[in-house]
């Protein structure tokens, strides 16, 4: 390097620009140019100096460019780089020659041909280059023009692919893969000689082409790009640059880095020139990405550090635990690890800390402490770096909550150090929040913020400072508007809380809850959990149960409009007195219901069922159905018969020759169509005195098409039907159970659907696995889903097994080698349904189109393209992959449900 930079000043002006070029062009570490163009930025200021003026901070090839020139391999012309100048053929032989670390074998270029041009100082270069097999001097003389100088032209895609390989050794591997297609949209663009070695680049992921899946062969290469390919080029060869050291970080002060390499300590001097890397990124960072006992490759330049790189931020530090036994002469400490006495030897680099990471004495250790020693393993010595002593006493300090235990009652705190530390907390643990006193430890949330103190070792008080959402429960007293709510919380305390925006409120059974669905009362509100954020404001109420009383077939004996008191008798003829009021809710057969409606109806006679809370009405509902069981009918008297759910049977009188009779799907329904014990509704006639209709209750298990939220209507199919219905009265929930919206339904999605005769009254998403079956018996079906979850899925209620068109009752055709979907039907039967594979071979994917392209296996072979999602699980073994990381030729197998492609398979 020294003879360069001598012949360096030397040489004419000519000469130096020559000499820079190739400098600019020269690095040291994988080859990759797939992301030619990549407009990466960064917001991270670094208070280093720039070397370049034209590369900027967040430059896509930074990190690159500055690795070099720290190295001396990359020099600028009057302080810049030009990053998107292109390189000639003789500037890139000779990177390539300083690339393997060669320059000790340059000759004098005596022994250059004539007949490929190059400039004078390129011909060492290009004679070391011939005689090394990077160039084949045939193939370059039958690509250049009569008098084009050889050297001076502008490197294309293909033939740097080919040097690259080349300088890689892989050019058997090229050769023999040269008849393979490449899976290029513009393959026959490439030329013959070249076409193994992009094949080799692909399959070493040296490029993954440009955009529109092409490789571009004739394209130029920029000096930026090719700087990139060659400092990446150490995943499959080691320059071995002198200036290069890469070991473990084992001393590290604001402006000095030490390194324990090759078996020795090497230090270098960090200043505003040194910048900052890690191995997985391509953006710059800042020295505090630098942490003791970690990879760390440095690029040493007269005693800095110019480039420092962290090449595995996993502390090379093996931890144990012991208990100390005492404190022996020469430092030395003996400890108990495991029931194996250990004797360690510490040093003046042995640090000692409390078990809140502050620095300690070793004569503050005790005997019989508990002790965690962390040794390094990087040297055969295995020398303690790190004693620290574990929590024991009294101790207070602060931190966030990383776990909690209700059962084992054990809190873990993060302390500011990163370090974690475990708690025991009682009954007499004391919680605040806000000056609050907390309940229970279940309403602390892992991530609050908190201080603590420590008494013998249990928890003494908790104060939460900062808090995460949290939850309460107690018993709802009143509402005020939408602003606030008061409540009797589970200690028996009284409490006032503001109400958020947006409030959610959940009520099973009741889809779209608001505030005025709760019931609060002084003596039997609805008993609630509470969802407070970190301003103590209540987001989502939970009603958990409610106290009220029912009284069902309540029949009306009087009404008084003035004082709101309703008089009846309960189904026992039992008299009751009950006061309607403003909060009361009401429910006859109309959709938008009023107070004058209601009174209307409550004249002496009517049916009526309440929801009471003391004497205060909660809720009327003015009968004018009935649920229950389709008993009989009786065409002579024209009765039908149901036995309610409450066990009551009632004879409902019809008017004509028969009932009219709804089923969900079926036209001119009749009394042929029932049978005993079919769940039906009898709606009643205005005057409760007939039947007007009876519904019949049927489920069916839909696939959705489509879904019009504004008018909550769903369009779905079932067993090849489909059809539209509307679930604006019907409640809605996933496939956990909990309340969704209209809008959280997809097409696509399975549905189990509930209809009371045409109307749709309940609504819940199918749970569907997709996955490996694990094992499976006459009782019981695992199968592995693509989360990697084992579901177990009982037989009891009955299974239907489908393979293409074939259907089993039976799970003797399934086997461990079955990739399947399951899901259960409406009555609760396990529905397995195996997957289509195919066995192929990966071409390419297709960015634009978003699809996997196979090799076809004829010509004739239309069916290659298969479309790839965001939910298509594409692995090999238990590993999610990428598609982009599948390479030409690899075997997969695909999986499909149906025509969709929902795995893909690398073997």
């Amino acid at each position: 390097m020294a003879s360069y930079k001598r012949t360096f000043q030397r040489s004419t002006r000519k000469a130096v620009s020559a000499m820079l070029v190739t400098a600019m062009c020269l690095g040291g570490t994988t080859a990759a140019f797939a992301e030619e163009t990549p407009a990466v930025t960064t917001s991270q200021s670094v208070a280093s100096v720039s070397l370049f003026s034209d590369v900027p901070n967040g430059f896509w090839a930074e990190k690159h460019i500055y690795k070099l020139a720290a190295e001396g391999i990359l020099l600028g012309d009057a302080g810049k780089f030009r990053p998107g100048d292109n390189v000639t053929q003789q500037e890139a032989i000779t990177m390539a020659i300083r690339f393997m670390n060669l320059d000790s074998q340059l000759g004098n270029g005596a022994g250059a041909p004539a007949d490929l041009k190059v400039g004078n100082y390129f011909k060492p270069y290009l004679e070391l280059a011939l005689s090394k097999n990077l160039i084949d001097k045939n193939e370059e003389l039958a690509s250049t023009k009569e008098g084009e100088a050889w050297g001076e032209k502008k490197a294309s895609r293909e033939w740097v692919a080919k040097l690259l390989v080349r300088a890689l050794g892989k050019d058997a591997e090229a050769k023999a893969s040269a008849t393979l297609p490449t899976g290029f949209a513009d393959q026959t663009s490439i030329s013959a000689n070249a076409r193994g070695y992009v094949n080799v680049a692909v399959q070493l992921k040296l490029t993954n082409g440009v955009e529109g899946n092409r490789f571009d062969p004739l394209g130029k290469v920029t000096r930026a790009q090719i700087a990139t390919f060659f400092s990446r080029g150490s995943e499959y060869v080691n320059p071995g640059y002198a200036n290069v050291y890469e070991g473990i970080v084992t001393e590290l002060t604001g402006s000095k880095l030490t390194l324990y390499t090759n078996g020795q300590l090497k230090s270098f001097t960090l200043d505003n020139r040194s910048v900052y890397f890690t191995k997985d990124s391509e953006t710059r960072t800042t020295q505090s990405a630098l942490k003791l006992y970690t990879k760390v490759l440095a690029v040493d330049k007269v005693g800095s550090a110019a480039y420092v790189e962290v090449t595995d931020p996993n502390q090379q530090l093996e931890r144990s635990e012991g208990t100390l036994l005492r404190v022996l002469g020469n430092n030395q400490l003996l400890l108990l690890v495991n029931n194996n006495p250990l004797t360690l030897t510490y040093d003046s680099n042995t640090t000692f800390v409390d078990q809140y990471g502050n620095s300690i004495k070793v004569s503050d250790l005790t005997p019989e402490s508990t002790v965690v020693v962390q040794r390094e393993t990087f040297t055969s010595d295995k020398k303690p770096v790190i004693i620290q002593l574990q929590s024991v006493g009294n101790v207070s300090g602060s931190g966030t909550v990383s776990k909690i235990d209700l059962t084992g009652k054990n809190i873990t705190i993060k302390l500011a150090n990163g370090n974690e530390e475990t708690f025991k907390f009682n009954d007499k643990t004391i919680l605040l929040y806000q000056n609050q006193v907390l309940n229970q430890m279940g309403e602390v949330n892992e991530g609050a913020s908190v201080t603590f103190e420590v008494k013998d070792g249990v928890l003494d008080s908790l104060v939460v400072t900062q808090a995460t959402e949290r939850t309460v429960t107690g018993t709802l007293l009143d509402l005020v508007g939408d602003t606030l709510l008061s409540y009797t919380n589970a200690g028996g305390r009284d409490e006032i809380k503001r109400l958020a925006k947006n409030v959610t409120v959940e009520i099973n059974g009741i889809a779209d809850a608001s505030l005025d669905d709760l019931i609060t009362d002084e003596k039997g509100g609805d008993k609630v959990e509470l969802t407070l954020n970190p301003d103590d404001e209540v987001t989502k109420i939970v009603v958990t149960g409610r106290q009220s009383e029912k009284l069902e077939s309540a029949t009306v004996i009087n009404y008084d409009t003035k004082t709101k008191a309703l008089t009846v008798l309960d189904a026992s003829e039992k008299p009751y007195v009950f006061v309607i009021d403003e909060k009361t809710k009401y429910s006859y057969n109309t959709t938008n219901p009023t107070l004058s409606g209601l009174e209307s109806q409550l004249s002496k006679g009517r049916k009526i069922d309440l929801t009471v809370v003391g004497s205060r009405v909660v809720n009327v509902d003015v009968t004018y159905k009935y649920e229950g069981t389709y008993v009989s009918a009786n065409t002579s008297s024209k009765k039908i018969t149901i036995l309610q759910n409450n066990g009551k049977t009632v004879e409902i009188p019809y008017q004509g020759t028969t009932p009219t009779i709804s089923i969900y799907g079926k036209a001119n329904a009749s009394l042929a169509d029932l049978k005993a014990g079919d769940a039906v509704t009898a709606m009643l006639t205005a005057n409760q005195d007939a039947l007007q209709t009876l519904a019949v209750k049927s489920s069916i298990q839909f696939e959705v098409v489509s879904v019009n939220t504004a008018n909550s209507r769903i369009r779905a199919t079932a067993n090849g039907v489909t059809s539209e219905f509307y679930v604006d009265q019907a409640v809605l929930l996933g496939e956990n159970g909990g309340a969704i919206k209209v809008s959280d339904l997809k097409a696509g999605q399975t549905i189990n659907v509930t209809f009371n005769g045409q109307t749709a009254i309940s609504l819940q998403v199918v749970k569907l696995t997709l996955g490996k079956v694990q094992s499976v018996d006459g009782s019981t079906l695992l199968v592995k889903s693509f989360a990697g979850n084992v579901e177990t899925y009982s037989l009891a209620s009955g299974v239907k097994v489908q393979r293409g068109t074939e259907v089993s009752t039976s799970v003797t055709s399934l086997t461990t080698s079955d990739h399947v979907e399951v899901r259960k039907d409406t009555n609760g039967a396990v529905v397995v349904k195996v997957l289509t594979p195919q066995e192929r071979k990966f071409s390419r994917y297709d960015g634009v189109s978003k699809e996997i392209i196979v090799l076809r296996s004829s010509t004739s072979d239309n069916n290659y393209r298969f479309a790839v999602t965001a939910d298509t699980y594409i692995h090999q073994g238990d590993t999610t992959i990428s598609v982009q990381s599948l390479q030409i030729n690899d075997k997969i197998v695909l999986y499909f449900n149906g025509d969709k492609l929902v795995e893909v398979e690398k073997q």
